[in-house]
């Protein structure tokens, strides 16, 4: 499996791109004026704690110094991890120079966006 979609995202634009590594996927997200790593998660799946016949995750997230993607990187590996129950790599860099609160606010949703998109399509 390969995948790779391009969404415009204030003013430029975000990359999403998966790629299976056996039931495993590597899904790398990068855009803005300096696509770059500024963070990376890994989501390993397992059954829920609170209730065993559902799945989970549990996520390492690793950050560049100075970057504010680990969050989103997290949200990312986590919810495909338990749509597609396998282990799931999320290397994610969207930066734009000068960005106000509001355009980082579009990027979040528009990476949260395509994330629901993608988790409904594998599911």
């Amino acid at each position: 499996m390969f995948e790779q979609s391009i969404i415009p995202c204030v003013g430029s634009e975000i990359t999403f791109s998966v790629v299976a590594q056996g039931e495993d996927l590597c899904v790398t997200i990068a855009g803005g004026t300096k696509p770059h790593i500024g963070a990376v998660a890994l989501a390993q799946v397992r059954p829920s704690l609170a209730d065993s016949s559902r799945l989970s995750a549990s996520v390492s997230v690793l950050t560049l110094l100075g970057h504010k993607e680990d969050e989103i990187a997290k949200y990312v590996a986590q919810q495909i991890a338990v749509a597609r129950g396998a282990n799931v790599v999320v290397s994610c860099g969207v930066h734009i120079d000068h960005a106000s609160l509001d355009q980082l606010q579009e990027i979040d949703q528009a990476i949260r966006t395509w994330c629901t998109d993608f988790v409904r399509q594998i599911s």
